[in-house]
């Protein structure tokens, strides 16, 4: 058994039972340990405070299994947290086949995404610890009803911070096909597991996507036409395809990647939507606002969904620039009575500076506007109470007066 013991005072946070150790919390170890291995993490006492994955090259030393003395983090273990997290996904079936599996912390897996779609797995191993279980997590996954095979898809970021080659491979079963198509809310959506954006798809936004299907729907019964909307970093058409199965009457839908906006037009073409309805628009989207505010046009509907702006807590005001930036402009092409839906994956940015920085574009844009509702992520992505860096992506809906 090896020990990862604190400094005197740095307990505190597990004894809450947040999950991550960093490397400037750590007095010593009792052994030599290398990286994924299970350690027993104590305080400067000796007193137990968690099992947990040790890694030696992130600053982030160790990520907690469990706060139980009695675990045993082992096969069974892991394999008892896969199922656990897999029954508490199923009803979401009902309404979609793109569902976000396992959610590393609030799974007790740190480090471990895994998306469904259709019949296939698609994997991210973002940590020390449950790369060491690779194995045995992907037999666990294999076991499940209904699954040809899992794709992995572990290139992220993470992965080089915990001295992790990438890895972008088949990790079970044959080849996936080329597009993989998932339904969600009665739209029909590709998705390219291995080249696409995370892994494949933006699951995280079901439940905004469905808003703005419903707020097309509403529009339209109350207006007797359908909603010019604009939805700005449109990736594969998320957002544009929910917009007109909701009865919009033209969406324009902006990005700067030709791949993505070609995947976005087949995907429209995927449900049958009229052609004249969606226009695909590849070009910056800050210079494209700019463009737009000054040749005066105006939606009833402006989405924006940007990538992330903040890697770390290091560009957080270069970050809220840029947010800033695009809401100002964002905002300025809003019709009286419209709707900005704006949202930021930015995990460095809380949601308190966000809705500061949108507050911010509102007063600089001289609109009046009401917050109708927070916004964030669907139920296949849980946040733990105790480890609130969980809340990645936050958004809000605002109305124009």
């Amino acid at each position: 058994m090896i020990d990862l013991i604190l400094k005197k005072g740095k307990e505190r946070s597990l004894l809450r039972r947040h999950p991550w150790v960093y490397d400037t919390a750590v007095g010593k170890l009792s052994g030599k340990a290398q990286s994924g291995d299970t350690v027993r993490v104590l305080s400067h006492d000796g007193r137990f405070l968690a099992w947990a994955a040790y890694s030696k090259d992130s600053t982030l030393r160790a990520r907690c299994w469990s706060f139980c003395e009695d675990d045993r983090i082992d096969a069974t273990w892991i394999e008892e947290k896969i199922q656990r997290a897999l029954n508490a996904r199923e009803s979401l079936f009902a309404r979609t086949s793109a569902v976000r599996v396992i959610f590393g912390e609030a799974d007790q897996l740190p480090g471990l995404v895994v998306d469904r779609y259709g019949d296939w797995y698609v994997t991210q191993f973002q940590a020390a610890g449950v790369e060491a279980f690779r194995e045995v997590i992907a037999d666990a996954l294999m076991k499940q009803p209904g699954i040809k095979g899992i794709f992995d898809r572990s290139d992220a970021a993470t992965r080089h911070r915990e001295g992790l080659a990438e890895r972008v491979e088949v990790l079970r079963g044959p080849e996936p096909p080329q597009e993989i198509e998932v339904v969600e809310d009665g739209v029909h959506y590709g998705v390219d597991v291995r080249k696409g954006h995370k892994t494949g798809f933006y699951i995280d936004q079901r439940e905004n996507r469905y808003l703005a299907q419903r707020l097309a729907r509403e529009f339209k019964q109350r207006h007797g036409r359908g909603m010019r909307a604009l939805n700005c970093f449109c990736y594969t058409g998320g957002f544009s395809l929910a917009l007109l199965a909701g009865g919009a009457e033209e969406v324009i839908s902006v990005d700067s990647s030709a791949d993505a906006l070609e995947m976005a037009a087949k995907n429209a073409s995927r449900n049958g939507f009229d052609e004249k309805r969606a226009k695909w628009v590849q070009a910056d989207v800050f210079e494209y606002l700019r463009q737009a505010r000054e040749a005066g046009e105006v939606f009833d509907l402006v989405i924006l969904d940007p990538p992330k702006f903040a890697s770390s807590h290091r560009h957080i005001d270069r970050a809220a620039r840029a947010y800033k930036d695009i809401n100002l402009n964002g905002l300025r092409l809003v019709a009286p009575g419209g709707d900005l839906l704006t949202f930021s994956c930015s995990g460095a940015m809380d949601v308190d500076l966000f809705q500061k920085v949108i507050a911010g574009a509102v007063i600089d844009s001289k609109r009046e506007a009401w917050m109708i509702a927070r916004l964030g992520a669907g139920a296949d992505h849980p946040l733990m109470m105790t480890c609130p860096e969980g809340e990645y992506l936050k958004g809000l809906q605002l109305t124009l007066r």
